[in-house]
This record gives C-alpha cells, sequence and structure tokens, in this order.
C-alpha cells in the first residue's frame, strides 16, 4: 500500500529550534503531577538547606574547641585555662547529625517520587505517542522510516524521561545550594565569600562555552541514532533478500557509514559533555586552596578565626558541587531537549480531521459503488489517479489491472479513505464516503493484502482478530474454505496453537490465515490486493473456488498480476497511467483486442 519508505531529511539545529514551546508541551503532559513534583522539590530544596548549615554547626564546634587550645603570646605557649566544653560539642555534634540524617531521609523521598513520576510520564508520553500512530494519515507513514518512529517511542521518550528524572529536582537543588551557600559565605566573611566565588565561577564559564558548542552535536546523536535504527530495521526485515543477491557488502557498507557517523556525533557529543565534570572538579580543589591561603593570611592577623576557615573549607564544597552537578547533567539537559523536539514534531504532525460530528451509516450495506471524477496524488504537484469515473453494482466482482505504477493500490486507498481525493466523490449505495467516518468505512470492507501479517497468539485469535461474537464454528468454516482445516488439525494444539517466530509457517500459509481472518469478518465488500500472490497454484485455484462462494451476493474487488485469475469476474478495469483505458469482461476485451490483450498475452510470453 505504501509508496516506499522516504528517508527523513535531517534538521539540524545548534540549538534547540523552540526551547519555551517544547517545555510548555511537556508541563502539559505532566499536568496531575505538579503535586507530587512540587512536594519533591520543596524535600529537595528542605534537604538541601540542612546542607548548608552544616558549616555553621562545624564552625561553632572549632570554635568551642579553639577556646581551650593554648595560644602563643611573646613566643611563649600559654594555656588558656579552659577545658574543652564537652556539653557543647555534643550537643552541636547532635544537631549536625540530625541534620545530615533529616537531609538524607529527604533526598531519598524526592528522588523516590521523581522516579515513580517519570515512569508514569514515560508510560503517558508512549501512550500518546501510539494513539498517535493510529490518527496520521497514510501519508506520513509512507515518508517516514518504520525504525526512525520507532526510535522515537522507544529511544526518545527514555532520554527524555531519564533527563526528566535527573536534571529537574538536581537544577532545583543546585539553585537553592548555590544561593543558600552564597548568602551564609557573605554573613560568615565577605572576603573569604569574593575569592571562593570568582574562583568558582572562573570554571563555570568554560562550562557554559562547552554546553553551548555541544548543542549541534546532541542533536546529530538522536538522529543518527534514529537513522541507524531504521536501517537495522529495514536489513532485519530483509534479510534473506540481501543473502540471495549476496548484498551483504553493501548493506555493511551503507550500515558502516551511519555508524560512523553516528560515532562522530555521539563521541563530539560526549566527549564535550564529559569535559565539564573535571573542569569543575579541578575549580572546585581550586577554590579549595585559594580559601586555604586567604583565610590562612587572615586568620594570622586576627581578621577571622580559625573556625571561619574550617567552615569555608566546605563552604567552598558546598558552592563548586552544585555547579559541577549541572555541568553533569547539563549533557542529559541537551540530549533531552532533543529528543523532546522530535517527540513533539512526531506529537504536532497533522492528524486525520475530527469526525466525531459524522454519524451517516448505509441503509442495507448492499455494496453498490460509484467513483465520480476521482483525483489523487501523493504531492499536490504529482497527479496519480485522474478523472476516475466507474459504477459497480452490488454484487459484482470487479477485477483491477494494469502495470505496476498504474494506480491499482491506489483506488483500494481512495475506496478504504486511507487517502483523500483531490476532486470528485465516492459512493457507496449512494452515500458519499466522506459523510461516514473512517471507521465505519473500514468496516464495510473484508481486506487482504499482499503483505501478510501475523501476529504472536494462537490461531484462534488471529483469524477472530477484533472481530466480536464469532463463534469456532465459524473460525472452522472459514478454515475449511481456505484449505487451512486439515493443516490446523495436524497441529498438537490444533486452534489453539500459539503462531510465533517458532512456528513453522509458510508464506503461503500465512497468506491463507488472512483470507480466513477476511471470511470471519463477514462484511459486505470484500477486497483483494494481490491476496494469492504467495501460494501455489494448486491452492490458488482451491482459494479461487472459495472466495467465488464468499463474494456470491457481496461487491468485491480484486487487484492481480496474474490474470488468468480474474477472467470470471464481472467487471475488469485496465488502468495505465492513473486512467481506465479499458474496461469490460474478459471475452470482450480479449476480442477487443486492445491493451488488456496485450498485458493479457505478455504474462504468457514471460514464461
Amino acid at each position: 500500500m505504501a509508496q516506499g519508505n522516504k528517508r527523513r531529511d535531517p534538521r539540524i539545529a545548534e540549538k534547540p529550534k523552540n526551547f519555551k514551546a517544547s517545555m510548555g508541551k511537556l508541563l502539559q503532559i505532566l499536568k496531575g503531577n505538579y503535586g507530587w513534583i512540587i512536594f519533591a522539590l520543596v524535600l529537595a530544596c528542605a534537604g538541601t538547606v540542612l546542607t548548608i548549615l552544616i558549616p555553621n554547626k562545624i564552625q561553632e564546634m572549632t570554635n568551642v574547641i579553639s577556646e581551650a587550645v593554648p595560644v602563643m603570646e611573646d613566643g611563649v605557649l600559654t594555656n588558656t585555662g579552659k577545658s574543652v566544653n564537652l556539653n557543647a560539642i555534643s550537643h552541636i555534634a547532635l544537631i549536625v547529625c540530625i541534620f545530615l540524617v533529616s537531609s538524607y531521609i529527604f533526598s531519598f523521598t524526592q528522588g523516590f517520587i521523581m522516579q515513580s513520576v517519570t515512569q508514569r510520564f514515560a508510560k503517558k508520553l508512549r501512550s500518546k505517542l501510539s494513539l498517535k500512530i493510529n490518527s496520521l494519515p497514510l501519508g506520513f507513514i509512507d515518508k517516514h522510516e518504520t525504525g526512525d518512529i520507532l526510535s522515537r517511542i522507544t529511544n526518545d521518550v527514555d532520554t527524555l524521561g531519564q533527563g526528566l528524572s535527573e536534571s529537574l529536582s538536581t537544577f532545583v537543588t543546585s539553585i537553592v545550594q548555590i544561593v543558600g551557600t552564597m548568602v551564609l559565605m557573605f554573613i560568615t566573611n565577605y572576603i573569604l565569600a569574593i575569592c571562593a566565588i570568582l574562583s568558582a565561577m572562573f570554571g563555570f564559564v568554560f562550562v557554559v562555552l562547552i554546553a553551548k558548542k555541544s548543542q549541534k552535536y546532541f542533536r546529530l546523536q538522536q538522529e543518527g541514532l534514529g537513522k541507524v535504527n531504521g536501517h537495522i530495521e529495514e536489513v532485519y526485515s530483509a534479510h534473506t533478500t540481501i543473502r540471495v543477491n549476496n548484498a551483504q557488502n553493501e548493506v555493511y557498507s551503507k550500515f558502516d557509514k551511519l555508524n560512523n557517523n553516528l560515532y562522530n556525533s555521539a563521541w563530539k557529543a560526549q566527549f564535550l559533555g564529559g569535559l565539564m565534570g573535571p573542569i569543575m572538579g579541578f575549580i572546585g580543589n581550586f577554590g579549595y586552596v585559594v580559601v586555604c591561603v586567604v583565610g590562612a593570611i587572615l586568620a594570622f592577623n586576627g581578621l577571622t578565626s580559625f573556625g571561619v576557615v574550617i567552615a569555608f573549607t566546605i563552604f567552598v564544597r558546598l558552592f563548586s558541587n552544585p555547579l559541577n552537578q549541572i555541568a553533569q547533567v547539563s549533557s542529559s539537559v541537551l540530549s533531552s531537549v532533543a529528543a523532546g523536539e522530535r517527540l513533539f514534531e512526531f506529537i504536532d504532525e497533522k492528524d486525520y480531521p475530527n469526525e466525531d460530528e459524522k454519524k451517516t451509516v448505509v441503509c442495507g450495506e448492499n455494496g453498490s459503488v460509484e467513483f465520480k471524477d476521482d483525483c489523487i496524488g501523493y504531492s499536490k504537484d504529482k497527479e496519480i489517479i485522474h478523472n476516475f469515473n466507474c459504477s459497480v453494482k452490488a454484487g459484482q466482482k470487479v477485477a483491477i489491472v494494469g502495470p505496476t505504477g498504474a494506480g491499482k493500490t491506489t483506488i483500494v486507498n481512495l475506496l478504504m479513505r486511507f487517502y483523500e481525493v483531490n476532486s470528485g466523490d465516492i459512493l457507496v449505495d449512494g452515500v458519499s464516503i466522506k459523510d461516514m467516518t473512517r471507521d465505519y468505512v473500514h468496516n464495510l470492507f473484508g481486506m487482504v493484502l499482499q503483505d501478510t501479517w501475523i501476529f504472536n497468539g494462537t490461531i484462534k485469535e488471529n483469524i477472530i482478530y477484533n472481530q466480536k461474537n464469532v463463534t469456532d464454528k465459524q473460525v472452522e468454516e472459514a478454515c475449511a474454505a481456505c484449505g487451512l482445516d486439515h493443516f490446523i488439525k495436524s497441529l498438537p494444539k490444533g486452534y489453539d496453537t500459539i503462531l510465533d517466530e517458532k512456528t513453522s509457517v509458510s508464506a503461503g500459509q500465512r497468506q491463507l490465515f488472512t483470507i480466513a481472518r477476511a471470511m470471519v469478518q463477514n462484511a459486505p465488500m470484500l477486497i483483494l490486493d494481490e491476496a494469492t500472490s504467495s501460494v501455489d497454484t494448486r491452492t490458488e485455484q482451491m482459494i479461487a473456488n472459495a472466495m467465488d462462494n464468499l463474494m456470491s451476493g457481496r461487491t468485491s474487488f480484486v487487484i492481480a498480476h496474474r490474470l488468468s485469475t480474474i477472467k470470471n469476474a464481472d467487471l475488469i478495469l485496465v488502468l495505465n497511467d492513473g486512467n481506465i483505458v479499458e474496461s469490460g469482461t474478459h471475452d470482450s476485451l480479449i476480442a477487443k483486442g486492445g491493451y488488456y490483450k496485450t498485458l493479457y498475452n505478455s504474462q504468457f510470453e514471460e514464461v
């Protein structure tokens, strides 16, 4: 049905296209979790506040101990006559322990809450994406690689969720810790505060420059990952074809190129992101040395106490650590922004128009179909079907034939409303399908495609698929009509046999299962798109006989390359370049000696 997968053009930006818009959409999805997020952030902030209060308590403890330490006077060590106040030290130590334990409990609780919120967010986002896929026009699916779409639903969701889990609380607590530490440092000693801040900010400037440089590489990394996934999915599904054509080297060459591109972008992104932590670590140590040297000078000159210097050795860590944490999670933030933009680009794709107001149904569902001046193009500049006019009576078997690219499958796409006509209309029993919902139109047709689809489940589940009130007898009758009953009964569990990768089912048998599925659906109209292409001649004849019985009294549209299978069609439409060039029965078209006769005879010439 698709017109071939087209490569998605990379849309690379050196910075997020619209950070505000992406964050707004993210907050919308998080709606309902705001209370838990705020509560988690409050706990994180409370734990941070308790942490930054500890240096002052260490300062107090140091000063209490310093009061009992002998001092040097005129080159002589003189005892102060004071003893160490153990009660005061014990009291301060108890407070510090309470602060540490409380901070740990708050941190653990907020981490647990954020992880829970993140998992709910990822679940909600995947559900949203799953619903989105089902509401997207077929044209979008045709133009995008399956692997790229899967990458968005899996990799990009995980990346965004991980970034949310790691970054939000880290940023908030880091800001609280930075501001709180700055305030306490200036209250304690403004000279040491200035020294500590300047040394830390010197390194932070480098981190900002590196982060700006690395943004484009994180975007390239996410897009490269999508391309690699798309290629792997494509190659895996065509593994046999690749082996038959000895195309392993060509496939590997293409994969190697994509893999190298991903390697280059990922290496640069991770290398630049990885620089941030070490730089901030170095600056933290540098600040520690500066504070110790300046603090020693101030203490020696009696401008500050020894306890203040000790407190500032902790303050430096408390001030530089959050800067370091911000640097470390910035790579996660950049990846998350890139992943979020790809996700929201997908979510913002235009859906099928809402059809809630459509209530029109077909009375009687007889199955007459009329195409009136229908035109369609997969793009505005390229029209596939031109002025298609045709009337099909209820119960007729209509065969659609023509060379590849003539527009045969496009007619089915029109009939099923997978695509909308640019002009004209299609009527079913005199009612325009535009006035019916797509779901209702789909229910009017049983459909068997050339590409079979079997899911992991029992044979019975595969045949009944999404149909209600289907009895075991109906399933068995459908399988008997397709010649599947003998094969199924030979299996150990019969109709309860699980169809999966381990079950030996031929391509022809898979096709028969999908035909049985259409029979069980029992729709008033039937579409067969190369439905017998995967079966042998004997099986094909058996299916043809079964189909004749099935299609009795039902309108059916048959697309077939083997023209010998549609000799008994009531109407044959011969397409070429999007136009009906001939129409009639097999005998009348052969007698006419036109384009159909040429097509019919060519299949025997090829043999």
